[in-house]
């Protein structure tokens, strides 16, 4: 029953995809004056042999011209395109280009009509017969049948539970909404550590351990210089530095757009292996992607689209005085936005129904697009929950695309943090966090970081691994690229000043380093060997501490006393982490239960700062003051930034234990490889 309805379905949807390419050549034969379409008779049987064109023959010419497509980023493919629909004119009657660059014109319009038609009625992206061309080039690599499940992790980069909950609830997740109504898959909160960041969630997730990561960014006192996430050689030695050889992806995983590989052989758009020289063929990680001939100008047109909304969403927020809202600007924001929403989108999409079709056991994508569209609009913003209803559908394509598959394809969908909504420290008090430090401690040597932004560092790694692969496109994009580059990474955006700085060498200690990770503060004197304590610091600085913890935009204060040990400091009382013990009003009661628990746990990291301070969280408003000028935040504890998700299919193991870090998250995830029956993943191998 379920294999006809899916033929029915193939069958209609062709059907559909004929007509509407017949009536986009019949605009496209009114429009352009160097074709012509005579009558219904002629635009549907040319639709009819364009149709029968790409099926037989675009196969054979990915199948050995994909080098070449992938050089000329598809813009080979669309002239053979072209070459096709100027030959159909030949064959059809009434139906007449009359040059090839006319051919080609033709193309770029039926893909526009095309997508745009698609788009408004919910039709598949991804035509049958595309889908087939990359199971059959995953048969001639070798891709063998299996009975044990091929486990994919679809992970939404900064979606909380609360948020998706409601996202279910009004129809902007109607994937998830149908797999949990259905009763395939059950929605679990997880609660992530007092660093609630991607850094320090993918190394958790992906490799078992975060350990010595408290922010986005940090001093390393003894480095003597800064670690940040945005730089590509620093998340590569930190993933070197936690990595056994056995994180959650090896064996035969697939790492795609991603921070942290996770010990996967194979990886795609992935930070810490961007830097690796690329071997074999040309082009196969995206073999998915320009199997289909409209591919390249579906994603510059979406990306268009994108731009459009961007500038629109901007120009209304502005209009209508929403707050708290963040300065986006119309240079490079959209652009990059753009990025993160459609481009990786497509490419990592791409990518997997390529992994899922070439039978790999395990597979770890991530979907930044949200996180990125809410730290500027909003976290429940119109914009953020239309990227998160795109993403949504993404996820229905992988479904499918997994119905075809060499083994059963069983899907998790988590988040790693979520984030927390809120005017910013800035926006509030008139000052920055570093501002304010400074003065109170009257010192004008000061290394404080500009905020960087994820997405930026995605575009410089992307940037980054397409130069290192051979040929003459590599080579294109490093002359290109050659002023943009810090020590051999692509650097792009304000991120490039800040790594510029870093790399010039002999610069003398700043007195203070203060960094902003979200709703983190960290500050660090470079200049005090080991942790520097409370009773070093109130002597040196007398005004710091006391106007940090009574600052209304501050929740509390986290120091290393010599005397009491690890406390954290609010406005009206002190909370002694070891011991437990209080005097007066708990500074850590409005971040909830495990608050002091996460704390103290930073405490044992080595490169633990000298002064942490957490913003405040208002309950009442569920509102945050973060230090980073973003709309929506995370990086540390208030909220829903703290309560990240994971959508567990019904045949697993529901976690029977409130799960806390995403290193316990891992062993989780390592124990629904096992009971599918992938072996390697025991607890013995962690």
């Amino acid at each position: 029953m379920r294999r006809a309805f899916g033929r029915r379905r193939v069958f209609v949807r062709v059907i559909v995809v004929w007509v509407l390419t017949g009536i986009a050549l019949q605009i496209l034969g009114a429009l352009l004056p160097a074709v012509e379409v005579d009558g219904w008779r002629a635009a549907l049987a040319a639709a009819a042999l364009i149709g029968i064109f790409n099926a037989l023959l675009w196969p054979l010419f990915v199948r050995f011209a994909l080098p070449v497509t992938v050089l000329t980023l598809g813009f080979a493919g669309l002239a053979v395109n072209g070459f096709l629909v100027w030959a159909v004119s030949e064959l059809v009657n009434g139906f007449t280009v009359k040059s090839l660059w006319w051919g080609i014109a033709l193309t770029i319009g039926l893909t526009v009509i095309n997508t745009t038609i698609t788009a408004l009625l919910a039709i598949d992206d991804d035509d049958f017969y595309y889908r087939n061309i990359v199971r059959r080039q995953a048969k001639r690599r070798g891709a063998q049948p299996s009975d044990i499940p091929a486990l994919v992790f679809l992970e939404i980069d900064g979606l909380a539970h609360e948020v998706l909950r409601r996202a279910i609830r009004d129809g902007n997740a109607p994937t998830m909404a149908r797999w949990i109504r259905e009763g395939s898959h059950h929605l679990v909160e997880w609660e992530c550590d007092w660093s609630s960041q991607t850094g320090a969630a993918q190394t958790g997730l992906l490799l078992g351990s975060n350990e010595n990561i408290p922010a986005f960014r940090w001093w390393d006192k003894e480095r003597g210089a800064p670690v940040s996430s945005s730089a590509l050689k620093d998340v590569m030695a930190i993933e070197a530095e936690l990595s056994t050889g056995k994180g959650l992806l090896h064996g035969d995983g697939a790492s795609r757009a991603n921070m942290y590989s996770g010990d996967a052989p194979h990886s795609l758009l992935t930070i810490s292996t961007v830097m690796k020289r690329r071997e074999g063929r040309i082009g196969e990680d995206y073999f998915a992607y320009f199997a289909n001939p409209y591919s390249i100008f579906r994603t510059i047109i979406l990306a268009i689209t994108d731009i459009a909304s961007e500038i629109w969403g901007q120009t209304q927020q502005k209009r209508l005085d929403i707050q708290p809202r963040v300065h986006r600007g119309l240079f490079p924001y959209p652009l990059m936005r753009t990025w993160m929403v459609v481009v990786q989108r497509d490419l990592q999409v791409a990518a997997v129904i390529g992994d899922i079709y070439s039978s790999r056991p395990i597979v770890y994508t991530t979907f930044s697009g949200y996180d990125e569209m809410a730290h500027h609009a909003g976290i429940e913003r119109q914009e953020s929950l239309k990227v998160l209803r795109r993403i949504d559908r993404e996820f229905g394509r992988l479904e499918r695309a997994a119905s075809g598959a060499p083994r059963p394809v069983r899907f998790v969908v988590l988040s790693d943090h979520g984030q927390t909504q809120g005017a910013t420290f800035l926006q509030r008090y008139g000052v920055s966090l570093e501002d304010f430090v400074a003065e109170l401690c009257d010192s004008d040597s000061v290394d404080a970081e500009e905020q960087g932004d994820e997405g930026l560092v995605y575009l410089s790694a992307s940037l980054t691994e397409a130069s290192q692969a051979p040929g003459a496109l590599a080579g294109g994009v490093r002359a290109v690229t050659r002023r943009k580059r810090v020590d051999g990474a692509v650097v792009v955006g304000d991120e490039r000043k800040v790594q510029e700085a870093r790399a010039k060498e002999d610069k003398p200690l700043p007195e203070l380093s203060i960094m902003a990770s979200g709703c983190l503060g960290l500050i660090s004197f470079p200049r005090i060997e080991g942790r520097a304590t409370l009773e070093e610091i109130s002597e040196r600085y007398p005004r710091l501490l006391p106007a940090l913890r009574e600052h209304e935009g501050i929740g509390f204060v986290f120091v290393r006393s010599a005397a009491g040990g690890p406390v954290a400091l609010g406005a009206n009382g002190v909370h002694y982490l070891e011991s437990g013990r209080v005097e007066g009003e708990d500074p850590l009661a409005p971040f909830g239960e495990t608050a002091a628990a996460h704390v103290k746990r930073t405490d044992g990291f080595r490169n633990c700062p000298d002064i942490m301070v957490n913003s405040t969280y208002w309950p009442e408003t569920g509102e945050v003051a973060a230090f980073e000028e973003l709309c929506g935040s995370h990086g540390g504890m208030g909220g829903t930034q703290m309560f990240p998700f994971v959508l567990v299919p019904s045949e697993l193991t529901l976690p029977d234990e409130h799960v806390v870090g995403p290193g316990h998250l891992h062993r989780w995830l390592r124990r629904w490889l096992t009971e599918l029956g992938q072996d390697g993943y025991d607890k013995q191998s962690a």
